[in-house]
């Protein structure tokens, strides 16, 4: 047995313990917790500066793009954001595989414990298959041009296959409204076969997208117009949300929010990733519009950070909303 304690102890189903003591098993569970370090052995007792805390849940990231740290230009934009991104492949599959590897290891150093994770390719399955965390894997779709979707599925679920047969979880998710047209987010329906699935999707990440829906008009709607997509995405949504309805499914976890309005929030999950929408926007969401009880927090990728750590992105929220520490 071995008895923690720290200035205070947040078991989060209760009140915060000043100097609390947790008792942990030989086999890593905590079976008690002490309100008062005397109750229990003095010479067993570890104390520990800062607080103790259940270890941190990512719920957004992106781990095959640690090889990306510092590959784009902070507070450029979105559309520049997506430039860099664009040089995800040009690293060896060694420097791709060693900074999967190092990343995680920060990860599991800043108090992580659990990871969904966005993949487009089967590039972490390697480190994954280590099990040092648990992982839920988002196979993330795209696809503009309406031509190609039937390649495009076919592609998915092979990779979801992949990571199901190494016996972890993956569901096929779309990316976002924005680039995934209503044919495709039908055909992602298709492929729900467990009513445990869990779907994430970008929502509401630049004001651009806010601008393509509700007025036909902006830098992304240009973009997406000279790389010859289906206009079909545009035409047949008036603003981001409507895309969800094409999913037919309500257990949804909208990432990022950074330009939502409180008539927007419906009684979906949404993630926060505060430094990578400062790392990309310079702005955050409204926190005040969202219920606490279905909000969650990730980090995103190292290409739109320059860590791993929820703590960080907990600071982050706290300097910029009315959350108290123990609800953080």
């Amino acid at each position: 047995m071995r008895y923690l304690s720290a200035k205070y102890i947040f078991p989060l189903h209760i009140s915060p313990i000043k100097e609390g003591v947790l008792q942990i098993s030989d086999e890593g569970e905590i079976v008690n917790i002490f309100r008062n370090r005397s109750e229990v052995p003095q010479y067993k007792l570890e104390i520990f500066e800062g607080i103790l805390c259940p270890g941190f849940v990512n719920a957004h990231c992106h781990l095959e793009l640690s090889h990306l740290l510092g590959i784009s230009e902070k507070g450029k934009g979105f559309l520049d954001f997506l430039e860099a991104i664009q040089q995800r492949n040009s690293p060896t599959e060694i420097e791709k595989q060693n900074a999967i590897e190092k990343a995680e290891q920060e990860m599991i150093a800043n108090g992580i414990v659990a990871v969904g994770d966005i993949c487009n390719t089967t590039d972490t399955l390697l480190q994954k298959q280590k099990g040092n965390l648990l992982y839920y894997n988002f196979i993330e779709t795209f696809q503009i041009n309406e031509k190609k979707i039937k390649e495009t599925l076919t592609s998915v679920k092979v990779i979801r296959n992949e990571f199901r047969n190494s016996g972890m979880k993956a569901t096929i998710v779309p990316h976002s409204p924005y680039s995934v047209p209503p044919k495709l987010m039908n055909g992602i329906s298709n492929f729900f076969d467990n009513q445990d699935d869990l779907l994430t999707i970008h929502m509401q990440e630049t004001k651009e997208e806010n601008q393509l829906f509700e007025k036909k008009e902006g830098k992304l709607f240009e973009w997406l117009e000279n790389i010859n997509a289906s206009s079909e995405i545009w035409e047949k949504r008036k603003d981001s949300t409507d895309s969800l309805k094409e999913l037919g499914r309500k257990k949804i976890l909208m990432v990022h929010n950074t330009f939502s309005k409180k008539e927007d929030i419906t009684d979906n999950y949404y993630c926060t990733c505060p430094k990578a929408n400062l790392y990309i926007e310079r702005c955050l969401p409204d926190y005040s519009i969202f219920n606490t009880e279905k909000l969650c927090v990730g980090t995103d990728s190292l290409a739109s950070n320059d860590s791993l750590s929820i703590l960080q992105e907990l600071t982050i929220i706290k300097e910029n909303s009315y959350f108290d520490l123990n609800t953080l």
